[in-house]
């Protein structure tokens, strides 16, 4: 019945749902919506205009009173040059000794699993090998085949002998910081990422490390950035280096681990968006044995995410800009499956199911301004959307299982038996 949606053409369909998510406001009952191989031509609660149906079609092509209609999801932070699902250090060390070609292929065969996901847009989150810019020129050429939106950053910012060293390239390769910046986006760069910080010790349970930029880098980093029309997203976690990147006016904050409250009053007031990433530090307990962690380590890993879960909860409940995404392709996080984790993991801190699914839609379509339309059911907006009878309102665990993804025309059905080999 579903895969009687495909459309081609100028070939348009009209549907009902029983419940739709628009992917910016509250769940409502009994919508329609007119959509063609390209975009929404129409959406509400009202019968369509008869302009945009056949003559004489007065009921839906499909009545599905059982089934919720959601926009397809964002994935705001993933590393696409890396496989996430490895958890073997050395085979991950060893993925990484392939050629930049080789790296792209397997990147390539990873995002067409994607979309049966129901995943349709990602921002990349760096790569030194040009992996995330070489699956942005494919997209935007329109010479591929079935695959989520894909902007890149190319290769992130950092300092040389500094944290970031397989994803970036050091500022000290160029003669000053607008430099930096226009070499980016000379090579073709859709935004620009910042690493001003280093990592948690997950020993230690904290970033024992000082920053690796000052506010007044990251503040003309983002000057230029913003000259060239580029926004800006910076990896920061530990409340210092989470202060000068606020300070620095970045346009999100990734990570943000052990941030404050009155960081998040001024990345509200400043509309800084937030990437909170649990995921992977949510792998490290799940997998603590492979990972050579103790229980000291364990627990201490336990109240790291704890303390993240009531930052969430007090974002949400402040107003500010919070955005999904996994950080799929480190230990652990596979592409997709991962974003499922995240979201998950989103509700389990506390966040109700339908702002979970709004963070990875409708406001990370809003905040990040891709150069696309998607992730909102709305008029103008690219035909990229989710079916399904297991209601995502009443928990986003429900994403797992069979759905149907309508992208650009064709049906997909997935279910929680998905093959997730390679992602």
């Amino acid at each position: 019945m579903i895969k009687s949606l495909s459309v081609s053409g100028t070939e348009s369909k009209w549907i009902k749902v029983g419940t739709l998510l628009n992917g910016i406001d509250r769940p409502v009952k009994d919508a329609h919506i007119v959509f063609d191989s390209i975009s929404i031509k129409y959406s509400g609660q009202k019968s369509p205009p008869k302009s945009l149906v056949p003559d004489g079609q007065s009921t839906p092509d499909l009545d599905l009173p059982e089934y919720t209609l959601l926009p397809g999801l964002i994935e705001a932070h993933a590393h696409l040059f890396l496989e996430g699902a490895e958890l073997d250090f050395q085979k991950r060390k060893d993925f990484l000794q392939q050629s930049s070609d080789e790296l792209l292929e397997k990147a390539k065969e990873r995002l067409q699993k994607l979309v049966s996901l129901g995943i349709i847009a990602y921002r990349d989150a760096g790569d030194k090998n040009g992996v995330g810019l070489a699956l942005s020129k494919i997209y935007q050429n329109g010479k591929r085949s079935i695959m989520p939106y894909v902007d890149s950053p190319g290769a992130a910012i950092h300092h040389l002998g500094r944290y970031g060293s397989f994803m970036a390239e050091p500022i000290e390769n160029h003669d000053s910081l607008k430099d930096v910046v226009r070499e980016r986006v000379k090579k073709g760069a859709d935004r620009i990422k910042l690493i001003p910080t280093g990592i948690i010790n997950f020993k230690s349970a904290c970033v024992t490390k000082e920053p690796q930029m000052t506010v007044d880098e990251v503040s003309k980093l983002v000057e230029v950035s913003k000259e060239l029309g580029r926004q800006t997203f910076a990896h920061a976690s530990g409340d210092d280096g989470i202060d000068l990147v606020i300070e620095g006016n970045a346009d999100s904050v990734e990570h943000g681990f052990f941030i404050r409250d009155d960081q998040l009053s001024r990345m509200r007031d400043k509309q800084i968006a937030w990437v909170p990433t649990f995921t992977p530090v949510q792998k490290q307990v799940d997998h603590a044995a492979e990972m050579g962690w103790d229980d000291t380590i364990k627990c201490n890993l336990q109240k790291i995410l704890d303390g993240h879960a009531k930052s969430l909860c007090k974002a949400f409940e402040m107003g500010v800009l919070v955005i999904g995404g996994s950080d799929a392709g480190s230990v652990g996080v596979a592409h997709g499956i991962g974003f499922y984790d995240e979201l998950e993991l989103m509700e389990k801190a506390g966040v109700d199911p339908v702002s979970v699914i709004n963070s990875a839609t409708g406001v990370s379509s809003k905040r990040l301004d891709f150069k696309e339309k998607f992730g909102i059911i709305e008029k103008g907006y690219k035909s990229r959307f989710i079916l399904t009878k297991n209601s995502p309102v009443e928990t986003v665990k429900n994403l797992r299982k069979e759905k149907f993804v309508c992208f650009d025309g064709q049906v997909f059905q997935s279910d929680e038996k998905f093959d997730s080999s390679g992602l």
